[in-house]
């Protein structure tokens, strides 16, 4: 036997023994299910990685080529050689496209440990075969059955011999050199093609529907002459009464020997549907961010005394979201994904009081006091690594439940990633280039294949995700007519160019790419390469063998990290801040009782404009109309006639026209002159004739009034049904207190208590950093030393696991020649939680009932007390 046959591993376990720590944190960073918690040798590693649940998981990571390469895997014979699995990728033919991508491919399955051995041993490990093997249950996605020695398996030796001398082979003396003789005749593609030659034309078309799947087929109890011209031969093979299959090795011969229809070894390219100015995308995209703030301003000023109720079972009723929609002048879908925004950015919550309600966070008001780039900061980073999902609003969950907007069940774990990828996807194109949705659909689907074939509907969840994050970076300027923007390039961790048409001016050169960032994954190539780095490319030629260790699989696209995302959010702000502009102090005054702001105002004057005047219409200006009700709302809240008059004046860049100076004394005059207070209500005027004058009129026949003195009328209600039932009337009362005085009447603002923003649902657990990749791969390889170092027996042989049992006086007495001659010795240990372990140390220091250590397991110095040891044993020599 040569050396390399007694150097190749003999299971996954020994396997991993020989990869470096590298490839070992690789492993555990692409697998993160494997380390949680951290394994205790590489036994248990292997063991972990062959559980169903976590081979499914490594599988749906897998690009469709990946995935296509483990299928042929899983229908060639264990082991296969790297030539054989060449054969079933590219077919007899040949095809230098998949010759040139397959060693890639193997090394991004045995990176994931779902693929062991050498080019001349390759071992799919056994829960992958058990998932992706062909089977009556679940066909494989190959369209291929089973092989002539499963199919033939409960077949009597009778009727196997007979379908050998049919197939014109010599009768054998047993079924296994029967099936042996069939198998290999259907694998000889000049045998097969003389067989072939001689069915009738029909038999070839029977052939020809099931050759690529699914490859089972009815017949009757009495075949036509073709079916049983494929029967006797063996071309087709009973699995069930009625039922027949065709087998692995005849369709294979009739594809030419290739495992799949097509083959998909490159990704297919993101086309670009249209190409922009930079400059113009940015400008469109930084309108897209001014507004995104301004409509969520709107919502959350719409909820400042208190929003929506909050339903039974949590979220916005259908009602109140039409009615936000309204108010925002916007769809039901477009108001819903505002108000998950707004809740994924921690400005919004529930009140959690009795009558419970939805209401702006004290944040929000921190909030606003910020500029308005990083206002639009907050809300992009929120939006980028939420798992919330607005786009399932108004659909159905698994128990037919409706899904409302901030209700439960809207999380979706895949959603930050899908939403990163398809940015990447964008950055990867040139500069001021739109994608074709379709194209990136495609793309999205080739590098998730198995996900996206779990369909949820009419489309899977994945390609809905991307739809949804195209519009919705579209509204949220991350994006301006479809191509991404220079903040959006830098929100990914994207350097944006130092010089060229997109970036603006005074703006940085680009963002820092944070430490520790996919570098290399997040940047294009080239400018105006359409593949992102990271795909698949091919890295040998056809014939050229691979290390078996050292190839290392292409580093992925992911998200960043938190403190990464920070830093690349500070860039996009600092892109989009010369962009956005400038708060005015100013409007303009028209004769028409409006006035028109020409761009978005500063605080203070936005605020009073919002109670002297209503919205009419919004837009690059917004127009405020001046009404009798309006303006009575501001000197409700304790302004006068002076100083509105001063307020216009200082604010206006026109004169103060003549009917809005009008409208204003006219309502200022007659408001106050009637005041409303409780008896339960009464109305008190110094004018006697205007008391007459509202008793006569027959609209206050609802109030009930009657006088209780010549300046004071009392009516059976509350103040405030009297006061707007006056006001209906065409008066202007005003409410004062019981001291007399006019109350003055302002907003009330409803905060919640302190909230946090809803932390995002991952899919699985977290990736781990690199200090625990590093702390684990250490502790593996040290439990992995304890558990596999050769020992010296002691006493009776030990059973596989058990500790070793000395007694007291010898564990003391092996403990302190072991301190004398500095070897490391084996020792068997129970904490104090009764947690029994083995391990590998190198006692220092024998004293005082204590055993002071260099513990190899822990890889760092410890101290035992040498009653919990349970035995001890010097290592063997080699």
């Amino acid at each position: 036997m040569s050396p390399e046959a007694h150097s190749a591993p003999r299971s996954l376990a020994e396997a991993l023994r020989t990869r470096d720590d590298a490839s070992l944190a690789a492993l555990l960073r692409d697998r993160p299910d494997l380390i949680t918690p951290v394994p205790t040798d590489l036994t248990q590693l292997a063991t972990r990685a062959g559980t169903r649940a976590s081979v499914l998981r490594a599988l749906e990571r897998l690009d469709r080529f990946a995935l296509q390469t483990a299928e042929a895997l899983a229908v060639a014979p264990d082991p296969a050689s790297y030539d054989t699995l060449l054969g079933l990728m590219a077919g007899d033919a040949g095809d230098e496209a998949v010759a040139g991508a397959l060693p890639r491919a193997v090394a991004v399955l045995r990176e994931q440990a779902l693929v062991w051995g050498g080019d001349d041993r390759l071992r799919l490990v056994r829960t992958a075969r058990e998932l992706l093997a062909p089977a009556p249950q679940h066909p494989s996605p190959t369209g291929l059955g089973p092989t002539v020695q499963e199919a033939t398996s409960g077949m009597s030796p009778g009727r196997i011999q007979e379908i050998v001398t049919a197939a014109g082979l010599p009768s054998t003396h047993d079924s296994v050199s029967a099936v042996t003789a069939l198998t290999g005749l259907f694998g000889h593609r000049r045998k097969m093609a003389k067989l072939l030659a001689g069915a009738p034309e029909p038999a070839r078309e029977v052939l020809s529907r099931l050759v690529w799947g699914p490859p089972y087929g009815q017949v009757t109890a009495d075949p036509a002459a073709h079916l049983r011209w494929l029967l006797d031969r063996g071309l087709l093979l009973p699995t069930a009464p009625g039922t027949v299959v065709l087998p692995r090795e005849v369709a294979l011969h009739l594809r030419a020997g290739r495992a799949h229809r097509t083959p998909e070894p490159r990704p297919p390219a993101v086309l670009p549907a249209a190409a922009h100015s930079p400059q113009v995308v940015d400008a469109t995209a930084a309108g897209q961010a001014y507004t995104a703030l301004a409509t969520v301003e709107e919502l959350l000023k719409d909820w400042d005394e208190g929003g929506p109720a909050v339903l039974r079972a949590g979220g916005l009723s259908v009602r109140d979201l039409k009615r936000t929609a309204v108010a925002l002048d916007v769809s039901e879908p477009v108001a819903a994904f505002w108000t998950e925004l707004t809740y994924a950015a921690g400005l919004i919550a529930s009140d959690g009081e009795a009558d419970e309600r939805y209401a702006a966070t004290p944040a929000y008001d921190e909030w606003l006091e910020q500029p308005p780039a990083e206002r639009w900061g907050r809300l992009a980073q929120a939006w980028l690594t939420a798992t919330r999902t607005p786009g399932l609003v108004g659909g159905r969950d698994a128990k037919d439940r409706a899904l409302s907007a901030l209700g439960p069940g809207l999380d979706r774990s895949a959603a930050p990633e899908v939403r990163h990828r398809v940015l990447s996807l964008l950055a990867a194109l040139p500069q001021g280039t739109a994608p074709d949705a379709e194209s990136v659909l495609a793309r999205l689907h080739w590098e998730r294949p198995l996900r996206g074939a779990q369909r949820d509907g009419a489309d899977d969840l994945r390609s809905r995700l991307a739809r949804w994050t195209l519009s919705e970076a579209e509204l949220l300027g991350v994006t301006g007519r479809g191509a991404l923007a220079s903040q959006g390039r830098a929100l990914l961790g994207t350097p944006v160019p130092a010089t060229g048409p997109g970036t603006p001016a005074g703006a940085p050169a680009g963002p820092p790419v944070p430490a520790g960032s996919p570098k290399s994954a997040g940047s294009p190539k080239s400018a105006g390469s359409p593949e992102p780095a990271g795909s698949l490319e091919p890295a040998a030629g056809p014939g050229d063998k691979l290390p078996v260790h050292h190839h290392r699989a292409p580093e992925r696209l992911v998200p960043l990290s938190p403190a990464e995302q920070a830093v690349a959010t500070a860039a996009a702000v600092r892109l989009l801040a010369p962009l956005l502009p400038e708060p005015l102090d100013h409007v303009l005054l028209q004769a028409d009782l409006t006035a028109v702001a020409p761009g978005p105002l500063r605080r203070p004057l936005a605020d009073m404009l919002d109670v002297l005047a209503d919205v009419e219409s919004k837009g690059g200006a917004t127009v405020y109309r001046f009404t009798p009700a309006s303006v009575r709302r501001a000197l409700d809240a304790g302004q006068t006639a002076t100083d509105l008059h001063a307020f216009l004046t200082e604010h206006s860049r026109t004169p103060v026209p003549q009917p809005l100076a009008y409208l204003i004394d006219d309502v200022a005059r007659r408001h106050g002159h009637l005041r409303i207070g409780a008896a339960s209500a009464y109305v008190r005027c110094d004018d006697d004739a205007l008391l007459n004058e509202i008793l006569a009129d027959k609209r206050a026949a609802a109030l009930r009034l009657r006088r209780l003195a010549p300046t004071v009328l009392a009516a059976p209600t509350d103040p405030a049904t009297l006061l707007e039932g006056l006001r209906a009337m065409g008066y202007a009362p005003a409410a004062e207190s019981a001291e007399g005085d006019v109350l003055i009447t302002r907003a009330h603002a409803h905060r919640t208590p302190p909230r946090t923003a809803p932390e995002p649902v991952p899919d699985g657990p977290p990736p781990p950093d690199a200090t625990l990749l590093g702390a684990a791969v250490r502790a593996i390889r040290a439990g992995d030393l304890a558990a596999t170092a050769p020992r010296k027996p002691v006493g009776e042989p030990l059973a596989g696991g058990e500790l070793p049992r000395t007694s007291s006086a010898e564990t003391l007495a092996t403990m302190q020649a072991a301190v004398l001659t500095g070897e490391s010795v084996w020792i068997g240990y129970v904490n104090a939680e009764g947690a029994a372990s083995q391990r590998v140390i190198a006692p220092i220091r024998v004293e005082g009932g204590f055993v002071t250590a260099y513990d190899h397991t822990a890889d760092e110095v410890r101290t035992y007390p040498l009653h919990r040891i349970t035995g001890v044993a010097e290592l063997a020599d080699d």
